[in-house]
């Protein structure tokens, strides 16, 4: 039987940046992925690291904390991640969005992100490919970018330069525990024996936790995304809309028509290929990662309101991932209290690249039983916050039950 100080359940840029740190501090780590690095919601997404889009309070926080870590690994993976700090804004089309997005800005400020609302001609002359009609826009010149699969190869290879090793196309099947505490993980390809699991499987993270008998309140929720062909130069850095901030934590507020069902929300960004992701949705719909003309023409409607010149640039394909929900909009991290040896690090939902480094950070202190080298409450983020009749009736609600597909 093989043998490891720590095994991480999952190749995402979560699993991936926490058997990174922990490697690099001379951990024995062994990494198991079902599929391929990537190959779930890490290579399914858009490039933003955007802290405008977190809610003031312990979520931006931590953003704030994981993308002062960015220009290092830059610098200390070896690839390159693409990352660039380009700043982005969020689109503003009413009156009433205005004074949402004020008090909004007033709070994130005084948290110390820098951001700042912008007239309409102010918000053209950023982006002059923006329509006429919209009332202004935010700016934050904090906000960032980078290529989320490279990312996640990158802590990926610096992971297995310091000594990690990893096991893919090999699916967990159980987790043994003795005397309430992990014990060994039963893989398809043999057992290894070990002291310390941690589950950062994303959407399929309460399919590990069953194995040691725990409930987690996570469900997938589908995001769609269209690339366009490569162009020159018409995106600035990241844009979103007020309808995204709304569709990801207020989505009770868009009202009941088909875009505010799908959850449409914009956001926008140019690759360093020329390519322009257009996104997206929030939905609902279990474990079907297709996407759907529906959700499709109404994200693009969207898009070609706000910069008119999409409508004469070509598609070439789109796709969708799940992002894993929580109730309450914050990750799932750190140990679990019930089981001595087994730890969280999922639940981030569209916002997995932008605190993976964080993440890895967080999980490596507490692992390791260092003194926490970022100043993040983990109590606020622990399972346990969750009661049982919550998780339940969390569940109901979206309609939850059911096998993965």
């Amino acid at each position: 039987m093989q043998s490891t100080d720590v095994v991480v359940i999952g190749g995402g840029v979560i699993g991936c940046s926490v058997a990174y740190q922990l490697a690099k501090k001379g951990v024995s780590v062994t990494l198991i992925e079902e599929n391929d690095i990537a190959s779930g919601t890490s290579g399914a997404c858009d490039k933003a690291v955007l802290l405008q889009s977190k809610n003031p309070g312990l979520h931006l926080k931590m953003a704030l904390e994981g993308v002062k870590l960015f220009p290092d690994l830059r610098k200390e993976l070896d690839m390159d991640i693409e990352y660039k700090n380009d700043g982005g804004m969020i689109v503003i089309y009413t009156e009433e969005q205005w004074k949402v997005m004020e008090q909004f800005v007033q709070r994130q400020n005084k948290l110390g992100l820098e951001v700042q609302l912008l007239d309409r001609d102010r918000a053209r002359e950023r982006q002059p490919a923006f329509s006429k009609d919209i009332i202004g826009s935010t700016y934050s010149p904090m906000d960032g970018e980078v290529n989320p699969i490279y990312l996640t190869l990158g802590f990926f290879r610096g992971a297995k330069k310091y000594g990690a090793k990893a096991i893919l196309g090999t699916k967990v099947k159980d987790i043994k525990l003795e005397k309430g505490r992990v014990h060994s993980v039963i893989t398809g390809s043999g057992n290894i024996l070990t002291r310390h699991v941690v589950n950062a499987c994303g959407v399929y993270a309460p399919f590990i936790g069953t194995m040691v008998g725990l409930d987690i309140p996570i469900i997938p929720r589908r995001g769609q995304i269209i690339v366009t062909e490569p162009v020159a130069s018409l995106i600035h850095g990241d844009v979103n809309c007020a309808r995204y901030i709304t569709a990801k934590f207020r989505p009770e507020l868009l009202g009941n028509d088909e875009a505010s069902r799908l959850g449409i929300g914009l956001s926008l960004g140019q690759t360093k290929n020329g390519n322009i992701l257009i996104g997206g949705t929030r939905e609902f719909v279990g474990y079907h990662k297709h996407t759907t003309h529906r959700a499709l023409r109404a994200v693009l409607k969207h898009a070609t309101n706000l910069v008119p010149a999409l409508k004469d640039i070509s598609i070439i394909r789109s796709f969708a991932g799940l992002r894993p929900y929580t109730p309450d909009g914050l990750p799932i991290l750190g140990k679990v209290r019930q089981i001595e040896g087994f730890y969280m690090a999922a639940g981030h939902e569209g916002d997995g690249i932008a605190l993976s480094a964080i993440t890895g950070k967080l999980l490596c202190d507490v692992i390791t039983d260092n003194k926490m080298t970022i100043d993040i409450d983990m109590n606020k983020l622990s399972l346990e916050r969750f009661e049982e009749e919550d998780i339940d009736g969390f569940r109901k609600s979206h309609n939850c039950y059911g096998d993965a597909v």
